[in-house]
């Protein structure tokens, strides 16, 4: 494997930045105390975690007292659909998109092997959102509504508010996972208009560990972990003090440079497809009449197997995705390429490209060295 690392696979994880980790080091050995204790030592803890507490916030337009911390995308994810279902107990009906997350996908499976009834609303071949299928999929019993703010995989952006407006037409709660949306696009609760949203640090260059759910002041939810008075009551357990810093250093800088920053990386993402385009003719961009996030490029090689391009990318030091990591390793095609009817032909060539931060033109130029050979070398094995 090559020395030098091109990574192309932000929607995964980020690189922790410089800054982040200048601000949680202290939080491991000189400032350690637990945030709960009584005594001044951990009192100046909790003072940072409210700190932070207020940069996260203020990065989706929320007050402090809704946040909630966790420890990432999957908890909020699962507390959100949970703790609403908990609190409205006479209300056995939820809907979901068919291209959510695996966090949304399998607790929705295992609710209903607990006698919640899950209904999914499909997309468009561009991988946009049937608002009328999902207004059409409201019950009286509807307790919750939860659908991505922007795909993983494509980068779609799903209209929020529109969904929003439905649901609240018939009195429905709204969730949307913005794990992957958050520092990519501005987020703003109150104009998107829902009841909980996720986030998840480690895809906002903050560490792997610990996220947050938003909860809207007054929205009827019930707690998956207790044990302790910490978060209001609404997530017990000891904080994790230095990551929830890390986390709340992360927002900040997005707050201040994120608009900047992703004008760049869009910059960047429109030189990458109009050159893949340019020299594979069947290339295939999903999603490309879509909104999408300014990161994010799927590009499928039609009759090319993704995962033999991605292994030899790898070897030369170059990480790319053929979709969602929480999917490495399956042999199964994407869910959200079989919900936009993707031709498998097509699909099975699905390359995820997805760029960040500490990205460069220079970075560009290494995977176009390298990706043809790669490319016609794995559709000449295919071939035979």
């Amino acid at each position: 494997m090559s020395e030098t690392v091109v990574y192309l696979d932000n929607n995964a994880t980020t690189r922790v930045d410089q800054r982040v980790i200048a601000a949680m080091l202290p939080l491991f050995s000189e400032r350690y105390g637990n945030p709960s204790s009584a005594h001044h030592f951990g009192a100046q803890v909790a003072v940072e975690i409210e700190e932070a507490r207020r940069c996260v916030a203020e990065l989706i337009g929320a007050r402090d007292s809704e946040i909630v911390f966790t420890s990432g995308g999957t908890e909020a994810d699962n507390a959100a659909l949970r703790g609403v279902l908990a609190a409205r107990p006479s209300k056995r009906h939820i809907v979901i998109t068919a291209v959510e997350h695996h966090a949304i996908l399998e607790t929705a499976e295992q609710l209903e092997h607990e006698g919640v009834e899950v209904s999914q609303v499909g997309v468009d071949g561009h991988g946009r959102l049937d608002l009328n299928a999902l207004a059409n999929t409201i019950r009286e019993d509807t307790a919750l509504i939860s659908a991505m703010l922007a795909n993983n995989e494509t980068g779609v952006i799903f209209p929020l508010n529109e969904v929003s407006r439905i649901a609240k037409e018939r009195g429905v709660l709204v969730h949307t996972d913005a794990v992957n949306a958050a520092g990519k696009t501005p987020i703003n609760v109150d104009e998107l208009g829902v009841d909980l949203l996720s986030l998840s640090s480690h895809k906002m260059y903050g560490p792997m560990g610990v996220g947050a759910l938003y909860i809207r002041r007054g929205t009827p939810f019930r707690p998956m972990l207790i044990g302790g008075p910490q978060e209001r009551k609404r997530r017990g357990g000891t904080l994790n003090a230095p990551g929830i810093v890390g986390f709340g250093k992360a927002c900040e800088i997005l707050s201040q440079e994120g608009a900047a920053e992703s004008e760049r990386i869009a910059t960047l993402r429109e030189r990458l497809e109009a050159e893949l385009t340019r020299r594979f003719k069947d290339a295939v961009v999903l999603g490309a009449a879509a909104e999408r996030l300014p990161n994010t490029s799927c590009v499928c090689f039609p009759g090319v197997a993704a995962e033999a391009v991605l292994i030899l990318l790898s070897e030369a030091g170059i990480c790319v995705s053929t979709g969602s990591a929480c999917s490495s390793g399956s042999l199964d095609p994407s869910h959200v390429l079989d919900a936009m009817n993707v031709d498998p032909q097509v699909a099975q060539g699905q390359v995820r490209f997805s760029l960040g931060r500490f990205n460069s033109d220079a970075d560009i130029n290494r995977l176009l060295e390298v990706l043809r050979p790669i490319v016609d070398r794995v559709a000449a094995v295919n071939f035979r």
